[in-house]
């Protein structure tokens, strides 16, 4: 069965990656991993900081975000608990195994000088709260156990969302996914469905129209910037 594990690494756009890397080091203990030029971008940096062996919280920076406004209820949330545009990220909530490992955590946040309440007891999970910088709204979050979703889907909410029975069903039991040996062909291109409108229209289509061999072929670079013996 094809499914996902995890995520691998969230991005975050930043005016000013050394501030974000001083502050995910020395207020959460993160270490930093990759620091490089971003593939495929022009002028852009990208660094990353170990959650763990397979999962990082990752910063782009490229010369035009300093001249994008940061405005609360609109790029950003502000809070756990405010609003912003959809598709932008709301907060992002680390995990830590145990309460005790959650109390250390917020020892460590407030020991470097930055504010932080909680821990909430939301019945799924305990939560601290706190704030990084360029307006991130972080959170640090434990769970006993794994979400039981009998206990955790809301009739009312679902009713409310417009998920009938049926869709509720297919949500709470997805469709498994077994891979052939021919590989599915790339769909036609749908302006009304999902694609990255930050990339040309045009462009897009002609990309999209390449096989993926010469995708993989003419656009990959996996040559580290540093070259290392072992």
């Amino acid at each position: 069965m094809t499914t996902h594990n995890g995520i691998h690494h969230l991005a975050v756009a930043t005016a000013d990656i050394k501030a974000q890397i001083d502050f995910f080091n020395d207020v959460l203990g993160c270490e930093l991993v990759a620091l490089y030029w971003m593939h495929g971008v022009e002028g852009a940096w990208h660094g990353f900081l170990k959650l763990s062996d397979t999962c990082s919280i990752a910063f782009v920076q490229t010369p035009d975000i300093a001249g994008i406004e940061r405005t609360i209820g609109v790029t950003h949330a502000g809070s756990g608990a405010g609003p912003c545009a959809g598709g932008a990220m709301q907060h992002v909530a680390f995990n830590v195994d145990t309460l005790d490992d959650l109390l250390a955590m917020r020892d460590r946040i407030r020991s470097r000088g930055i504010t932080v309440f909680g821990p909430l007891d939301h019945g799924m999970c305990h939560s601290i709260y706190f704030a990084g910088p360029e307006d991130l709204s972080l959170e640090v979050a434990t769970s006993e156990k794994p979400l039981d979703g009998r206990a955790w889907i809301d009739p009312e909410v679902v009713g409310l969302a417009g998920i009938s029975p049926d869709e509720l069903e297919r949500y709470r039991n997805p469709d498994v996914f077994e891979p052939t040996d021919t590989p599915v062909p790339q769909p036609a291109f749908d302006p009304d469905r999902p694609w990255p409108r930050g990339i040309p229209q045009e462009a897009y289509v002609g990309l999209i129209g390449m096989p993926d061999e010469v995708v993989t072929q003419t656009m990959s670079e996996n040559t580290p910037p540093v070259l290392i013996d072992g």
